[in-house]
Order: structure tokens, then C-alpha cells, then sequence
């Protein structure tokens, strides 16, 4: 190999090392400046949450939430610990239990869940229910209806919603177990009503891309800077 092309390669694997580390660190700073990590400890969120996940949420204010979106949050009257749940109703909604089909109802609209522990089933059980939710305030449920303790269960304390100011963040999705790492996806199961629908998702699916590619890229160019080598030595041995 010549002197200029040997000079060449070395650049190239320079870059291709620089561009992966960028990639790699700059990935995990803004992932660390934009996400929390919380830990579920409870079957409330099957399947989408599953005991002993923990989640990556970005940090929101409670009015920039809306149906279908997956929060964290933490209201007094419910506990002390930090909760996660979806968000079936906002300020105005009335939610209601249940129509012919099992199905919950947002202002008499039935509402088709598929991200349910049933796959959408009707609600075996279900005790019918209906609140009205105050302004500034939001309803809301587990995805594993026939065990979560929501707002069915704290109906008597502000018809079962929690306030706004009590959102901590939105959850966006899974960093473990490794197994089950992932986003977790926007639902469009309360599109086709008015009012607050749940939100688009922040960078995180970009942010992880960033990583893995770059850590991929950093290991690649290095692993063919080793290669390359060995491979000039024999040439000459």
C-alpha cells in the first residue's frame, strides 16, 4: 500500500470514528437531558407496561397532554408514589361505563382501545360508572382494566381525576428489560373527537438510532482499522 493511500485510509477511519462518537455521545447527552427513567412496578399498564419495566418519559406539563396519551404522575389523594396511566378524559369529557360492547365511552362516543390487556374486549365485570371531568383536570385508567386502581376507584374525589399540575412526564417508551426495549405508540383510538388528542412523541426513536449507529459505526471502523493492518504486516511479511 502507498504512503497517500495508506494516509487516506487512515483519514477516513478518523472520520468514521469521529462520526460515530459524536453520534454515540451526543445521543446519550441529549437523551439524558430529555427523558427520565421510571420503574412499574404493578400489572396495571399490560400489556403495553409490564411489571417491572422501567420507562423513558419525557417531562411535560399537564396541559400539553391529551386522550391516549401514557403519563406519569403523582396526586395525594391516590398515594405518594409516582403513577402510570393513560389519560382517557380532559376537562369538559364525560367518561362513561359502559355500551352494549363493553366499551367506555368519552362523551357518549364508545371508544375502541386495541392496546387493551383484552385486545379491545368487552369489560368483563365492568361496574358502570360516569364523571364528568372539572376543568383543568384529567381522567384516567389503566390498560389492564379488570385490575388497575384509576379513577374508577376514586370516584368520590373529584368524580376520580387527577389535576394537571400533578403530571410529571409522558411516556414515550421501554429501556428494560433489553428484551422488551422500544417506543411505545401514539394511539389515535380518540382521534375522531374534538379537544386535546394524545401528542406526537419527542426524539427519543431518533435519539436511540443516534446510539446504536454510532456505537455500530465507532466498532466497524475500528474493527476494519485492525483488519487493514494485519493485513499490511503480511504483505510485508
Amino acid at each position: 500500500m502507498s504512503a497517500r493511500r495508506a494516509r487516506l485510509s487512515g483519514v477516513l477511519q478518523a472520520i468514521g470514528i469521529t462520526v460515530g462518537l459524536i453520534g454515540l455521545v451526543g445521543g446519550f447527552v441529549l437523551l439524558a437531558l430529555q427523558y427520565r427513567p421510571y420503574s412499574v412496578p404493578t400489572d396495571s399498564m399490560v400489556p403495553t407496561v409490564q411489571p417491572g419495566d422501567v420507562l423513558l418519559a419525557h417531562p411535560v406539563k399537564g396541559s400539553r397532554v391529551g386522550r391516549g396519551d401514557v403519563i406519569v404522575f403523582k396526586d395525594p389523594v391516590w398515594g405518594t408514589s409516582a403513577e402510570v396511566k393513560r389519560v382517557i378524559g380532559v376537562g369538559g369529557d364525560t367518561v362513561a361505563c359502559c355500551d352494549s360492547k363493553g366499551r367506555a365511552t368519552v362523551n357518549g362516543t364508545p371508544i375502541d382501545e386495541p392496546y387493551l390487556s383484552s385486545a379491545g374486549a368487552p369489560e368483563v365485570g365492568a361496574t358502570r360508572f360516569s364523571s364528568t371531568v372539572p376543568a383543568g383536570r384529567l381522567f384516567l385508567m389503566g390498560d389492564n382494566r379488570s385490575v388497575s386502581l384509576d379513577s374508577r376507584s376514586h370516584l368520590t374525589d373529584f368524580g376520580g381525576t387527577v389535576p394537571l399540575s400533578g403530571v410529571i412526564a409522558r411516556v414515550e417508551g421501554t429501556v428494560w428489560p433489553l428484551g422488551r426495549a422500544g417506543t411505545i405508540d401514539r394511539t389515535s383510538a380518540f382521534d375522531s373527537l374534538p379537544g386535546p388528542r394524545a401528542t406526537a412523541h419527542g426524539p427519543l426513536a431518533a435519539l436511540c438510532y443516534a446510539i446504536i449507529g454510532g456505537a455500530a459505526l465507532v466498532l466497524l471502523t475500528a474493527a476494519a482499522g485492525t483488519v487493514e493492518g494485519w493485513m499490511r504486516k503480511r504483505r510485508r511479511s
